[in-house]
């Protein structure tokens, strides 16, 4: 029997329950997919301890890669034996297979193996949105992105190398500003140990050092409400801050702290804002996967665990044990 993570009240990682399910034909839009590898995002936790609510008893992830098994009535874009991966699923990623709606697949290039594309189906298009659409960047710009280190921030670090952009991270150990670095993160600022108040002194006085004082026209903030101090305090004036995450906590903001800081801009951007229509996804996943083949960008799996022990790749991914992307394996 097929089997699948459930959950049935929000909490620790305690609550994942690994269960058998049935998994019937896919109906009109619909398609049936074997998993190769799932992937573990920040978000799932979320979806975990209820910060995104969502109807319980449910299951978890939205981001994998496999094979088409079988395609309902209506879908000839995809077909039996396609390799594919999907970030708009649904949740319920977390399964040996499962079906959902066909239109959210992307059917996979030869040269890039499913392993690899487990680690750049959300993580890459992340990427691709906040650099390419959210604030579009430009050759020769300074960026500061936070966590530079993890599932996104790697591949990050690999993107701004690509297109002339000099990043400065942040990483929590020495040990991961080794790995940012070795990505193409010019610069490292290592916050192990720092409180936020630290953080809010340190972080800005390193900016504003490798900046001759400029500061940075676009701060990435994953970080969230430990970060937001000095994420502000390290922008130019009219610069924009892009909280994508809030893995410390929610941001809250004094608007009027904004003018102060510069008049600054903020936005809380929204994958599915910025990957549809599908044919908005499929461009997007386009230009990542020229980077993959062109060598420019790459990515592996850097943590593995089995489907039945999802709690445990929770338990790594929340106390900062990682680094790059992590899977569940089938």
């Amino acid at each position: 029997m097929p089997r699948a993570i459930r959950f049935y009240e929000t909490g620790g990682p305690e609550v994942l329950k690994l269960e058998t399910v049935e998994v019937g034909e896919p109906g009109p839009g619909q398609a049936r997919v074997r998993h190769a590898y799932v992937a573990v995002n920040f978000i799932d936790i979320y979806f975990r301890i209820g910060r995104y609510p969502h109807p319980l008893p449910a299951g978890l992830g939205s981001d994998a890669v496999g094979v088409v098994e079988a395609v309902g009535p209506g879908v000839d874009f995809v077909k039996p034996g396609d390799r594919v991966g999907y970030m708009f699923g649904g949740q319920g990623a977390y399964s040996d297979v499962r079906v959902m709606p066909a239109d959210a697949l992307i059917p996979l290039p030869d040269g890039i193996s499913d392993r690899t594309a487990a680690t750049l189906i959300m993580k890459g298009l992340t990427a691709q949105y906040l650099f390419r659409q959210v604030y579009p960047l430009k050759s020769g710009e300074t960026i500061l992105y936070h966590a530079a280190a993890g599932g996104v921030g790697l591949i990050a670090c690999q993107w701004a190398r690509a297109i002339g952009v000099t990043m400065i991270g942040t990483a929590s150990t020495e040990a991961k500003a080794e790995i940012a670095r070795a990505n193409g993160c010019a610069h490292v600022i290592v916050t192990g140990g720092m409180t936020p108040e630290d953080l809010a002194r340190e972080i800005p006085r390193r900016v504003k050092e490798l900046t001759d004082g400029r500061g940075v026209p676009v701060v990435y903030d994953s970080v969230g409400k430990d970060t937001l101090a000095a994420s502000l305090d390290s922008l130019q004036v009219r610069g924009h801050l892009v909280s994508n995450g809030t893995s410390s906590g929610p941001v809250v903001i004094d608007t009027m702290q904004l003018a102060v800081k510069g008049s600054i801009w903020v936005t809380r951007p929204a994958m599915v804002h910025y990957a549809a229509p599908r044919s908005q996804m499929l461009a997007m996943a386009d230009e990542l996967f020229a980077h993959v083949l062109a060598g420019r960008i790459a990515g592996e799996p850097q943590q593995e665990f089995p489907l039945e022990r999802a709690a445990d790749a929770h338990r790594a991914l929340e106390g900062r044990q990682t680094t790059g992307a992590t899977v569940l394996t089938l």
